[in-house]
């Protein structure tokens, strides 16, 4: 098979290669636009190959390189849009267009990434194969057709990539295992700092939001606090590159007036074809302009650009801001070391993502690096999606009395969460104990395993199994679901970590667990 670079007469075939492979479902349909494949086989920023049948010199594969894959000053290269015609499958032609990519690429990048779909071990095992590294999982965010699909977020360095990288980043404990998995994959050493006392952004200020115009243009490039100085969000453009060259490239800011002065701006691109916002920069004069920016363009996405995936490249050396993604329902998804340049060194970044869709649990064929990443992220995600439903019930919730608005957040982040229909069996008696329930809606019955005999309730606002938590025994009795429960779930693991790193909460915690022990106990004696 011989592998070379795409000329303007193998358009056609690179448009049917594509055609045949993923029908009418490819996301990027521009690539079935030959004269939009000829603009980037003469790009100067896309490498664009094929791989030819050497006895009928026919066109049977094709990939590229976006060698300007971000504002990152740069030397980043997304390795993608890669398609075999199926009547060559199985020919090793994906691996050989990933073999001659990185050979041509090596001296023009010092970090290359590619985002593998996991609906198929293919193109995953073929990165792993070639160097790659898993670092992060991303759900839902690509579309097919109709449907969404989840991706393996790999990367690879080439070069002084990671001599130049800056150590010691400072994180969130929410993404404290992530990143450790990631710094592992890419085989370095685990040097962040958790950052437990970082305060998010504050609530409130009152201004004035539009979308930014040419009039308005100069008066935000003024403003280099997260433009210039203390960047807190990296991505594929930035304000200076000029207001024309950001419509251009579907991009827009919103920005934030104090009457005629501007106290902030956020800019994003939307992908109409994938329903994607990707935020690529953050510039703020005044703190409280941070929330109400982040939430206008929530509002957007959801009512007006029909979007179902949020995406934002986050300074790991930021924790603050973080930490008010977090609260706001990002989740970190990704750790990637040493993707962004910032003055003279290379930065990690924390990619975190919102789904503005509710999240599903696609079939997926996942091989050993990814699938612990997987399991981590996808927990993560399925904790924002019930943290709401804990805070509409905190003032009923026994387990939170005494603890803060901010330690509340950090216990409901550790919670899974669960479901079970009418007669169902949570546990029974003698099964090991992992995990206690905290009960969101419905009730369960508690009942003696000799005769089943019922000696009492549990509803919502209480919890259900904390004798694991407190003696680390196995249950003593049944616990049959009476009406549907929903429910938060919270490991003896993920408690054991939090009382670790939180010994405040774990104080409360563990005397609101005994209290309500003891009190079921009573009722129990009492037969109520």
């Amino acid at each position: 098979m011989r592998i070379r670079e795409a000329t303007d007469t193998d358009t056609h075939r690179i448009r049917e290669i594509f055609e045949a492979t993923y029908g009418e479902d490819y996301a990027y349909s521009e690539f079935y636009k030959e004269p939009y494949l000829k603009k980037l086989i003469y790009s100067d920023d896309t490498l664009m190959l094929v791989a030819e049948e050497p006895k009928a010199g026919l066109v049977v594969g094709t990939a590229a390189v976006v060698l300007e894959s971000g504002a990152y000053t740069d030397l980043v290269g997304e390795f993608g849009r890669l398609a075999v015609h199926p009547d060559f499958w199985g020919q090793e032609i994906s691996s050989l267009l990933l073999e001659e990519r990185l050979k041509l690429v090596g001296d023009r990048l010092h970090v290359g990434f590619m985002e593998a779909r996991v609906s198929h071990p293919y193109s995953l095992r073929n990165g792993l194969r070639h160097g790659f590294s898993a670092v992060g999982f991303l759900p839902l965010k690509l579309r097919f057709g109709d449907e969404r699909e989840n991706t393996a977020l790999l990367v690879r360095y080439f070069g002084e990539a990671l001599k130049l990288r800056r150590n010691h980043p400072r994180i969130i404990p929410e993404a404290y295992q992530l990143a450790g998995l990631a710094l592992d994959e890419v085989g370095l050493e685990r040097d962040f700092i958790v950052d437990e006392k970082a305060a998010p952004y504050p609530h409130g200020g009152e201004y004035e939001l539009q979308e930014l115009t040419a009039t308005g243009y100069s008066s935000l490039l003024r403003i280099e606090r997260g433009r210039l100085r203390n960047r807190e969000v990296f991505g594929p453009l930035r304000l200076h590159y000029g207001f024309f060259r950001l419509r251009a490239e579907h991009s827009n800011y919103l920005i934030a007036r104090n009457g005629e002065h501007i106290a902030g701006g956020i800019g994003f691109t939307l992908d109409d074809e994938e329903n994607i916002a990707r935020i690529f920069e953050l510039i703020c004069l005044e703190d409280h302009t941070v929330r109400i920016l982040l939430r206008e363009l929530e509002r957007k996405c959801r009512e007006e650009y029909d979007i179902c995936y949020v995406e934002i490249d986050v300074n790991a050396h930021s924790p603050r801001m973080q930490r008010t993604l977090l609260e706001m329902g990002y989740v970190p998804a990704a750790y990637v070391p040493a993707l962004a340049f910032h003055r003279v060194e290379r930065l990690d970044v924390l990619k975190m993502a919102r789904l503005l869709t509710p999240l599903e649990i696609l079939s997926m064929d996942l091989v050993p690096p990814v699938q612990g990443l997987a399991e981590l992220i996808l927990r993560g995600f399925e904790r924002q999606q019930i943290l709401p439903r804990i805070g509409a019930l905190t003032e009923k919730i026994r387990l939170f009395e005494g603890l803060t608005e901010e330690q509340i957040q950090r216990l409901g982040a550790a919670c899974g969460q669960a479901t079970f229909s009418e007669g169902d069996q949570i546990f029974s008696a003698g099964d090991e104990c992992g995990e206690t329930y905290l009960l969101l809606e419905g009730e369960v019955q508690i009942l003696m395993a000799e005769g089943e005999r019922a000696v009492g309730t549990v509803g919502p606002g209480e919890c259900l199994g904390e004798v694991s938590l407190l003696m680390a025994t196995k249950h003593s009795a049944d616990a049959l679901v009476g009406s549907p429960v929903r429910a938060a779930v919270l490991l003896r693991d993920d408690l054991q970590d939090l009382v670790r790193q939180r010994p405040d909460i774990g104080v409360v915690l563990y005397r609101n667990l005994a209290r309500g022990l003891g009190e079921k106990l009573r009722r129990a004696d009492l037969g109520q």
